[in-house]
């Protein structure tokens, strides 16, 4: 029952994640609380610490199967959409659009995994491969680690007798019992966290540019995902603190940080934007990680039975591809408006073709923007919808 409760816990928190995205792409702080909490403080780092914490051991017993199995769930179906999306841009710049480069095997297999902004139109989606990459590397230093034990207890067991080695075995080996050595989450936090903080401070000096940035992005996000991990192992039982002083502790830390800080927004994207040394990313990730967490926590008894937001929070893939599409598409809307009927007038026809990121308010009004917000969650949520149902259809006749 209390596993059942935290599924739905980071089910709540993962719907969250996503609306932080989509908002910020339009740039409307509706869950900032205050600009407390930006965006890009930390909810790039949340849905790494969300796929960590989900991550089992036991899925060393069989690496090509569980490489085998993000493959199928992650990597295919970016793949397929990124081709539909390369179509799609060779068929927009017929119409008159600048966005987008040529569909090549380049663009197709290659530049999803350097930047992930070949096509434009499908541009959030860069996280996927990225996701499969830190999921690969985790997957690669635990196996790593395990050898490592076993050597060192092979070792000792050639030094002290076949009990010694039985003993020893049990500790650090993959036993039934007590599994690997608890060192092991601590090694992967720590040297995770090294290389990261190393890996901020290259960017700090401009050594991580072009295609270094590829390699920076995984390297940054990896203690994220290991801090998932490390909560699901280390903290989870401890994480007991009442609501009112933990929010109190947060915000307070968060605060102070915004008052002493050179902004604490950064891109994950391109690993830049560091403009407070190394460690404040990772203490902002953290921070903003927690109070987040603690939130979907609290909405958990409330938001249990809602079939809405588990759909949502099941589907994040989907709206992550999908959202900066369907923020085209009301922009398509509003240009069809425009054209037809002579209304907003001061709609940017050359921003329209050539910019994803010009975002049409009517009026200039600021609250024009939930409707991008929810279009970018609810057009790519009825298209999976669709697909499902369509899939569902086709299983049944098989």
């Amino acid at each position: 029952m209390e596993e059942k409760r935290y599924n739905m816990t980071f089910c709540i928190l993962s719907a969250l994640a996503i609306v932080m995205v989509v908002a910020g792409h339009v740039g409307y702080n509706i869950m900032t609380v205050g600009d407390l909490f930006p965006y890009y403080s930390f909810h790039i780092p949340l849905f790494m610490f969300i796929s960590g914490y989900f991550y089992r051991e036991s899925e060393e017993e069989h690496p090509l199967l569980y490489i085998k199995k993000k493959v199928r769930r992650l990597l295919a179906p970016y793949l397929i959409w990124n081709l539909v999306y390369g179509l799609t841009a060779w068929a927009l710049r017929g119409c008159g659009f600048q966005m987008g480069e040529g569909v090549s095997l380049k663009t197709l297999l290659v530049d999803p995994f350097l930047h992930g902004y070949q096509y434009i139109y499908n541009y959030a989606a860069w996280f996927v491969p990225t996701l499969f990459l830190v999921e690969i590397l985790n997957l690669s230093a635990r196996l790593v680690l395990r050898e490592i034990g076993r050597a060192l207890v092979s070792r000792s067991g050639q030094e002290s007798g076949q009990g010694k080695r039985k003993a020893a075995g049990r500790t650090v080996g993959n036993g039934a019992c007590g599994g690997r050595s608890a060192a092991t989450e601590w090694i992967m936090l720590i040297g995770s966290l090294i290389v990261g903080m190393a890996t901020v401070q290259l960017a700090i000096g401009g050594h991580v540019w072009g295609n270094y940035r590829a390699a920076g992005r995984i390297l940054f996000l990896f203690p994220c995902y290991q801090m998932g991990r490390f909560y699901h192992e280390k903290l989870e039982k401890h994480d007991t603190l009442g609501n009112l002083p933990y929010f109190a502790a947060v915000m307070g830390v968060q605060a102070l940080l915004g008052i002493c800080c050179n902004g604490l927004a950064f891109g994950s994207v391109w690993c830049s934007g560091f403009a407070n040394g190394p460690i404040i990313p990772y203490v902002t990730s953290v921070s903003g990680i927690a109070f987040w967490l603690r939130a979907a926590r609290a909405l958990t008894p409330l938001a249990e039975g809602s079939q809405a937001v588990r759909f949502l929070g099941r589907n994040t893939y989907a709206v992550m591809m999908h959202h900066v599409a369907a923020f085209m598409l009301v922009k398509a809307v509003i240009a069809l408006v425009a054209a037809s009927t002579g209304a907003c007038a001061d709609f940017e026809w050359e921003q329209f073709y050539g910019n994803i990121d010009y975002y049409y308010l009517v009026r200039g009004a600021e609250q024009f923007k939930m409707v991008y917000l929810a279009a970018g969650i609810m057009l790519p949520l009825g298209l999976q919808y669709g697909l499902q149902k369509v899939g569902n259809r086709f299983a049944i006749r098989e």
